[in-house]
C-alpha cells in the first residue's frame, strides 16, 4: 500500500515548493492557536507550532500517511516578528528590518501515522535586507503583498527585491526548506530517487543574485 503525503498548510508558497520537488501530495489546513507563549524562545515556538499542526491533522481513513507541517517566523533582536495585521504594522515591520540582519527560523515536522513517530527539525537562515526607501515600502504595502508573510516580505519578490544577501537555505525563507524536507522524507522511507538533492553550487553564502541559483528555484 502506498503512503499518502499530506501537507498540513494552506500556504501557496509551501504548496508551490512541494510541487517543485515533483511529489504528489494532498493538502489539509490545521486549526490551532498560533499565539507565542510569554517569553517563548523563537526556536521553541516554531518547533511547538509544527508539532501542534501535525497533531491537529485528523485523517478520515486509516491509510498510511506522512503528514508534513511547517512554521516559519522572523526573529529580530531575539523577538518574534509575525505577519503584519494591517498596513501600519507592515510599514513598521519593513522599516525595522530595513538595512539590517535578522534570522528566519522554520520548524518542520513529519508525522508517520502508521508508525506513530514524528521527525522534527528547526532550520535557520540569516537574512540581510537592503536599505530600501520609504517610497518602496509604501508601494509594497499598497500592493497587498506583505500581509500573509512573516516579517512582511517575500525573499523571491521580483519587484521589491528586499534581500541584499543571506546565509543558509533560500527556500527556508520562503517557508519550506526543501533540502531538509527531502532528507526527512528519505529518512521516513520514501524512495525519491536522487540521494543527494543538495546542488553542488549551494554555497552557504548567497548574494541577492545567488538566491535564484538555488536548484529548487531555477
Amino acid at each position: 500500500m502506498s503512503v499518502r503525503l499530506i501537507l498540513g498548510s494552506s500556504s501557496p508558497r509551501r504548496r508551490e515548493l512541494l510541487t517543485l520537488m515533483g511529489l504528489a501530495f494532498e493538502s489539509a489546513r490545521p486549526d490551532i492557536d498560533e499565539t507565542p507563549f510569554p517569553d517563548e524562545p523563537a526556536a521553541a515556538y516554531v518547533e511547538r507550532m509544527c508539532r501542534e499542526k501535525a497533531a491537529a491533522i485528523i485523517l478520515e481513513s486509516n491509510d498510511p500517511a506522512l503528514i508534513l507541517t511547517a512554521d516559519t517566523t522572523v526573529v529580530l533582536n531575539g523577538q518574534i516578528v509575525g505577519k503584519p495585521a494591517d498596513p501600519g504594522e507592515a510599514r513598521t515591520m519593513l522599516s525595522s528590518l530595513r538595512g539590517r540582519a535578522h534570522t528566519v527560523l522554520s520548524g518542520l515536522a513529519l508525522r508517520n501515522t502508521q508508525q506513530g513517530t514524528i521527525q522534527v527539525k528547526v532550520i535557520e537562515t540569516s537574512v540581510h535586507l537592503r536599505p530600501y526607501s520609504d517610497a518602496e515600502i509604501n508601494a509594497y504595502v499598497d500592493s497587498g503583498e506583505p500581509f500573509d508573510k512573516a516579517g512582511g516580505y517575500a525573499v523571491q519578490d521580483v519587484r521589491f527585491r528586499p534581500v541584499e544577501r543571506l546565509q543558509g537555505c533560500a527556500t527556508n525563507v520562503m517557508g519550506l526548506p526543501v533540502c531538509a524536507v527531502w532528507a526527512m522524507l528519505v529518512a521516513a522511507g520514501l524512495k525519491l530517487g536522487d540521494p543527494s538533492p543538495i546542488p553542488a553550487g549551494c554555497d552557504p553564502e548567497h548574494t541577492l543574485q545567488g538566491v535564484s541559483s538555488c536548484r529548487w528555484l531555477v
